[in-house]
């Protein structure tokens, strides 16, 4: 005996087939596939548009993508390419792996535990990833 869907699951599976009825392409989408498509920006392109290119005086780019990855884990770290993807640009702006897991574990404090859990688990993965992409 199966476990009924969640709303959650049932809104998913709706708004799947409506997809598909807009555009049948679209049933084999896969946001991992269009997330290796997606290229890792250089650190001197994202420093320009992302870190003191927009302000003098401002943040630069690492300071930006960390806080941008606090704010993805505060949202429950439920947006799981554009997490990957700020990981991913945060280590090329210069973040370590250390200070990443800081600025997560930072985040259950606000976010809570089963949050942080997740982003770490994201991160991790997008750590080992790169990892096997060096060697």
């Amino acid at each position: 005996m199966s476990d009924p869907k969640t709303p959650f699951e049932l809104m998913m599976e709706q708004a799947q087939e409506m997809a598909k009825a807009f555009n049948p392409a679209l049933s084999s989408f896969d946001p991992k596939g269009f997330e290796k498509m997606w290229p890792t920006m250089p650190k001197d392109a994202m420093e320009m548009w992302f870190g003191k290119g927009i302000s003098k005086e401002g943040l630069d780019a690492k300071t930006r993508l960390l806080l941008t990855i606090a704010g993805l884990t505060m949202q429950g770290a439920q947006a799981e390419t554009p997490f990957r993807m700020t990981v991913r640009h945060a280590l090329e702006a210069g973040a370590t792996k250390e200070e990443i897991a800081e600025t997560i574990a930072q985040m259950s404090m606000f976010a809570g535990i089963p949050a942080m859990t997740r982003a770490m688990d994201m991160a991790k993965q997008v750590m080992e990833d790169k990892k096997d992409d060096e060697t």
